[in-house]
């Protein structure tokens, strides 16, 4: 038997991802990449096909280093085909704890603590004046690029910036797979403040140890209530 066959004792310590210098965009442009990531990371039904060319033309305003990622990813999920790439979203995004689209998992898991995480989720979209209005938990990423999206509260964009370390730690995940989302969300990193050295010591951590793993029920929070204006209620 070759020495090369033996189960490995030991393995190379997990690189931090490669820091990335935020793209300069205004405010209409930094909304623009942030409502197109939401949509582009949601799950790929007919309808998500279907406006592909729309989103890609809104992809092409964007400053070369937004656009181009965005571009790509239409490109291979155009080429793969609905079945195929709804079977790859459900591999990528619901049987890899490191790829989850909930934000708070990454610092809580499925502990106590992510039940206060979520409501703070919450309350900070009602403070901006909008309420949750979908069968999603309120920390679903492509909910909360949504809001950054349609808001002009700053809370919007200090809440997506404040998990700047759980999208770090998926965009890791991603493109240690060789995963087309990477691309997706390689453009929320562009578009967020610069990562510093102690945010992604705690990446590398997070990559490395993973989520904590303390399983309780959170069925108390039921599905949480895309977004509506208090004005429209």
């Amino acid at each position: 038997m070759s020495i090369t066959a033996l189960k490995n004792r030991v393995t190379r310590k997990q690189a931090l991802p490669d820091a990335l210098v935020p793209v300069k965009l205004n405010r209409n442009e930094r909304s623009r990449a942030h409502m197109l990531a939401s949509l582009l990371l949601d799950y790929p039904t007919e309808e998500w096909f279907a406006r592909l060319d729309v989103l890609e033309r809104e992809a092409s305003t964007l400053p070369t280093p937004i656009a181009d990622p965005l571009r790509t990813f239409i490109a291979e999920a155009r080429a793969a085909g609905i079945d195929t790439w709804q079977k790859q979203y459900v591999v990528t995004f619901d049987m890899k704890r490191k790829c989850s689209l909930y934000l708070t998992y990454f610092a809580t898991g499925d502990t106590r603590k992510r039940g206060t995480a979520l409501v703070t989720f919450i309350e900070a979209y009602r403070a901006a004046g909008w309420e949750v209005d979908a069968d999603e938990l309120s920390d679903y990423l492509p909910m909360v690029l949504e809001f950054s999206a349609v808001s002009e509260d700053p809370i919007s964009e200090a809440l997506l910036a404040s998990h700047l370390e759980g999208i770090e730690v998926l965009r890791a995940a991603l493109e240690g797979m060789n995963s087309p989302w990477a691309q997706v969300v390689r453009t929320i990193t562009l578009s967020l403040p610069p990562v510093d050295r102690k945010t992604r010591e705690r990446v590398l951590a997070l990559v490395t140890e993973g989520p904590p793993t303390e399983t309780v029920g959170l069925s108390f929070l039921g599905n949480l209530p895309p977004f509506k204006s208090r004005e429209e209620s």
